[in-house]
C-alpha cells in the first residue's frame, strides 16, 4: 500500500528529476541532433529505474533505423523488431502508444520478437515510448528501454520514463530546428557566393548568366572540387582559374 510519505518522496524525486532532465537536455539541444539523441539515451539509463540499455528509433516513411543505442542488447533487439516489423518499439511509434512488457519471451503480443530477443540478446523487460516531434510530420521517433531482469519496470519507472520522453522530444525538436536553420543559412550563404562569382564571370568574360554558371560547373567537374569552393575562389581573386580541361581552350563565341 502506498503511504503519504511514499507519495511525497516520489513527487520530490520527480520534481528533482524534472529539473535535472530539463537542464541536461537544454544543453544537449544546443548541440547537433546526433549529440542530443546520444545524451537522451545515456540519460535514460541513468534516470529511469530498471533500465540497463536504451536506444532511440527513427521511422520515416515506414522505414526504421536506430539513431543511437547504449549497448548491443538494445541495438540488436531493435534490429530484430525492424526485421519482423513487430515489437514493442515498433508498435510504440506506429500505434502512438506506451508499450511495456515484463517478460517478452512469453508475451503474446509479440511472440516472434519476444522469443528471439530473449534468446539472442538476453532482453527480458522492454518499455517503449513515442517521442512527439511537431516540426517534422514525416519523422516518428521512439525511446526504447531494455533490461535483462523480469518485471524490471514498475509504474513509477513508467512515470519517470514519461517525464524523460516528454523532455527528450522537446530537446530533439530544438536540435532539429537549429540544424535546419543552420542548413538554410549555409545554403543561403553558398547561393550568395555562387551568385557573386557568376556576376564576376559575366562581367569579365561578357557571357550570359547561364554561360557563367556552366563555366563554374565545368571548372568544378574538371578540378574535382565543389562548385562553392570554385565560386569562393572567384569572389576572392576575381578570376576563374583555368583547369586542365580548359587551359588550352578558348570559349566559342
Amino acid at each position: 500500500m502506498t503511504t503519504q510519505l511514499d507519495v511525497a518522496t516520489s513527487a520530490e524525486h520527480l520534481l528533482a528529476l524534472y529539473i535535472e532532465v530539463d537542464r541536461a537536455l537544454a544543453v544537449a539541444a544546443a548541440e547537433t541532433v546526433q549529440q542530443t539523441v546520444t545524451v537522451i539515451a545515456r540519460l535514460s539509463v541513468l534516470a529511469i529505474p530498471g533500465v540497463e540499455q536504451a536506444s532511440i528509433t527513427e521511422s520515416r516513411h515506414s522505414r526504421f533505423r536506430t539513431l543511437v543505442s547504449t549497448g548491443p542488447m538494445a541495438s540488436e533487439a531493435d534490429g530484430i523488431q525492424y526485421e519482423l516489423g513487430s515489437g514493442p518499439c515498433v508498435d510504440a511509434v506506429t500505434d502512438d502508444a506506451v508499450c511495456r512488457s515484463d517478460d517478452v519471451s512469453v508475451d503474446g503480443r509479440w511472440p516472434s520478437f519476444g522469443r528471439r530477443a530473449a534468446a539472442e540478446t538476453g532482453a527480458a523487460s522492454v518499455m517503449a515510448f513515442r517521442l512527439y516531434l511537431e516540426n517534422d510530420r514525416d519523422l516518428i521517433t521512439g525511446l526504447n528501454l531494455y533490461s535483462t531482469r523480469l518485471a524490471a519496470f514498475d509504474e513509477f519507472a513508467q512515470t519517470v520514463a514519461s517525464v524523460v520522453a516528454t523532455h527528450s522530444a522537446q530537446a530533439m525538436m530544438t536540435a532539429t530546428a537549429r540544424a535546419t536553420a543552420a542548413h538554410l543559412n549555409q545554403a543561403l550563404a553558398s547561393n550568395r557566393e555562387i551568385g557573386t562569382a557568376m556576376g564576376i564571370i559575366m562581367a569579365t568574360h561578357k557571357v550570359t548568366r547561364g554561360d557563367a554558371f556552366d563555366m563554374l560547373r565545368t571548372a568544378s567537374q574538371n578540378s574535382n572540387r565543389k562548385l562553392i569552393d570554385i565560386a569562393i575562389d572567384v569572389v576572392d581573386t576575381g578570376l576563374l582559374e583555368p583547369t586542365p580541361a580548359n587551359r588550352h581552350c578558348t570559349r566559342r563565341r
